[in-house]
């Protein structure tokens, strides 16, 4: 994922953490803010209770691979955080993207996609 698209401060994370939206999935959790910008800016955690630190850095390259892919249909002007839970390890790409599809919809961030769903 770009660098512009990544939300790195730890002040944004904190934000969307107390004031943001919680929207659940077995597989994950989506933190969802309004922000000022034109943009979607995107955080992904993972925590010591997903695994290991290698177990941890594999579910947080998992997620930014499927949020990529997803990045164009996502709406402009929120910051999201994205967190790992411990099945996301062995869930695998597309069930991890299925997830996401998921929890984006329900907070209202996936535009229609290109495509398929355009029948």
């Amino acid at each position: 994922m770009k660098h512009e698209f990544r939300l790195t401060r730890s002040a944004d994370f904190e934000r969307v953490r107390q004031a943001g939206k919680s929207y659940p999935h077995p597989l994950v959790v989506l933190l969802a803010l309004p922000n000022e910008l034109e943009i979607v800016r995107i955080g992904v955690a993972a925590g010591k209770s997903v695994g290991n630190a290698v177990v941890r850095n594999r579910a947080k390259r998992l997620l930014r691979a499927c949020l990529t892919s997803l990045l164009l249909d996502l709406t402009p002007g929120w910051d999201v955080i994205v967190l790992a839970r411990k099945p996301l390890p062995d869930a695998g790409y597309w069930r991890t993207l299925t997830a996401l599809e998921i929890v984006m919809k329900r907070a209202g961030l996936l535009k229609a996609r290109r495509g398929m769903d355009e029948r």
